[in-house]
């Protein structure tokens, strides 16, 4: 194997990463410590579209995390950049909440139920059905169908919720047009987070607990890739994959001494 060169950014998942379940990893105040003073770009990724950047930044600082608004990407951001690159000036009818509707507001998006451009699905507390009725005609009658990420289900402290993919699913079968997504494992929100910083993927590492999604937009995107078991995948869990992280670590504490 060819030696990697050093790594000079950073891009890490949140949930699973730096927090579960609303709880910090221990670790992870260190990490993000080390990365602030090291001066060394990153971000902090999030599939989840619910959430803007200062919304993220408020919920991680009263858990005693200091993220920048500017260092946080979420699938939102990612598909509104993808939107923007592929038709500037557009409309689209979304589902979603505040985090995907402003992202596309700021890119200048009309949002609006009649003859849109796109149909664009996140996640969004309350999947109404009337709503799931509105999109799935509307791609029928010609709009292209666009969702932020694949996950099929999300966590809670109550357990596994249904997610953006599941919904995904459902508007499939009953239009029979599958969706691009935008978020992870597409590579696509990994390069444009790379764009971002204006990093190189040959000198940055990604850090993510799923192997389906965070390793594999990771590898992908031809960066190094650090897999933490603090999250959904177990040691088990990985020789299931036909691919491997380049480096497995028990949590993100292990990779303070790292930047």
């Amino acid at each position: 194997m060819a030696e990697r060169r050093p790594i000079e950014s950073w891009l890490t998942d949140m949930d699973g990463v730096l927090i579960h379940e609303g709880v910090p990893i221990p670790g992870a105040d260190s990490f993000l410590k080390r990365l602030r003073e090291s001066g060394k770009p990153f971000l902090v990724l999030t599939n989840n579209s619910i959430y803007t950047p200062r919304d993220l930044h408020a919920r991680l600082s009263r858990m005693g995390l200091d993220v920048p608004v500017e260092n946080i990407w979420t699938s939102a951001l990612a598909t509104a950049q993808f939107l923007d690159d592929q038709r500037p000036g557009g409309s689209a009818y979304v589902l979603g909440e505040a985090g995907l509707t402003t992202a596309l507001h700021d890119i200048g998006y009309i949002l609006t139920d009649q003859e849109p451009d796109y149909v664009v699905l996140g996640e969004t507390r309350t999947y109404s059905f009337e709503a799931m009725t509105k999109a799935v005609r509307l791609i029928q009658g010609g709009a292209r169908f666009i969702c932020t990420n694949p996950d099929e289900t999300g966590p809670s402290p109550e357990g596994p919720l249904p997610a953006t993919g599941a919904v995904a699913a459902l508007i499939t079968k009953a239009t029979g047009k599958k969706p691009y997504f935008a978020g992870k494992p597409n590579p696509l929100m990994m390069r444009t987070g790379l764009n971002t910083l204006g990093a190189h993927s040959e000198t940055s590492a990604m850090i993510g607990d799923r192997m389906d999604t965070d390793v594999l937009a990771g590898m992908e995107a031809g960066m190094q890739t650090f897999l933490v078991l603090t999250g959904l995948t177990t040691p088990q869990d990985i020789d299931r994959y036909p691919y491997r992280p380049s480096h497995v670590v028990n949590s993100i504490a292990d990779l303070v001494d790292l930047v």
